[in-house]
């Protein structure tokens, strides 16, 4: 089962663009992150820029509109990921436990869709969707 790990920074929906990290901080979570490749369960991972570098594209009315970062309504950001293939969920919390996050830090784990979840109506709808994944960089 795949399960996608999302780290949740507390306040870093109002870190500055240029913001630095602790290089101890980024050595222990380098040490978590080869103890998840190690284990042969990690399949990608990925830290993000803040939200005052990003931007939110919404479609009220059925016409998109752009909204530069940083979003002021915005309680919870993401900060970065991991995609993990583990046997069940409570080896993807087990996982997560493990993670040398900091106490305004969350870790919310989501199951990663797989056709077999859907029925046979949704599967032919998505007819090509392996495909369409296969094609990325």
């Amino acid at each position: 089962m795949r399960f996608m790990m999302l780290m949740i920074p507390l306040g870093y929906e109002t870190a500055p663009p240029d913001i630095q990290l602790d290089p101890e901080r980024v050595r222990a979570m380098m040490k978590y992150n080869e103890a998840l490749k190690d284990a042969g369960v990690l399949i990608t991972l990925d830290g993000l820029h803040p939200p005052s570098t990003g931007a939110r594209v919404s479609f009220a009315g059925g016409k998109p509109l752009v909204t530069d970062g940083p979003f002021t309504e915005a309680k919870e950001v993401l900060g970065g990921y991991w995609m993990i293939d583990v046997k069940s969920r409570e080896e993807a919390i087990a996982w997560a436990k493990k993670c040398p996050a900091s106490e305004n830090e969350i870790i919310e784990i989501r199951r990663v869709q797989e056709m077999t979840d859907f029925s046979p109506e949704v599967q032919e709808a998505a007819a090509g969707f392996a495909e369409i994944q296969k094609s990325r960089p």
